[in-house]
């Protein structure tokens, strides 16, 4: 479905294979945190256009991330969704879905940083109707996602970002950050 000429507009940046190695999970645990250095792999690849109702245009961008940990090279995160940008409305969006039985679209704008960079930011909340998060009965109760906030910043061949999950788990509602720096392959 990936079309020629198509303006990726902010998204343009994030073809290809990227790597880090720098990666840092600070995620709870029934006795608070605990800090996973880990590294990943993310590859984006052009979808092409779709056309919502006739009046809306996004491109769109797949991704697949893959997360190990440094200390025994288990994956312990992927994640597979979408960046989209909506040129008319000047919106990116991001949907994310994860072998946890959740899912969710998380909404933003693209801007540039001082040095012209392109920032990425999006943001989900439970509450909110527009940007949601779905998931399921048992995550609901157990270790339920209240929001999401995603950072990407793409300078040239580097990709940065930092992400924050607040979820409520264990008893007590956390800050599940993760961030990492990653080169293009």
């Amino acid at each position: 479905m990936a079309e020629e000429n198509i303006d990726y507009g902010p998204l343009a940046g994030l073809k290809g294979t990227w790597i880090g190695v720098k990666g840092l999970d600070v995620a709870p645990n029934p006795k608070g945190k605990e800090e996973n250095p880990y590294y990943e792999t993310i590859t984006f690849e052009e979808v092409g256009t779709a056309e919502n109702a006739e009046r809306q245009l996004l491109a769109a961008v797949r991704y697949l991330q893959v997360v190990r940990r440094k200390s025994d090279d288990e994956v312990f995160h992927d994640q597979t969704g979408y960046w989209m940008w909506d040129k008319e409305q000047n919106i990116v969006m991001q949907s994310i879905v994860i072998p946890r039985a959740v899912a969710l679209l998380a909404g933003g704008n693209a801007t540039h940083d001082s040095e012209g960079n392109v920032v990425l930011t999006v943001v989900s909340d439970v509450d909110d109707s527009a940007w949601n998060v779905v998931q399921s009965p048992f995550m609901h109760k157990n270790a339920k996602t209240l929001s999401f906030k995603h950072a990407l910043t793409i300078k040239a061949d580097e990709l940065h970002y930092y992400e924050t999950t607040m979820v409520d788990i264990y008893g007590n509602v956390f800050e599940h950050t993760d961030t990492n720096t990653l080169v293009r392959s």
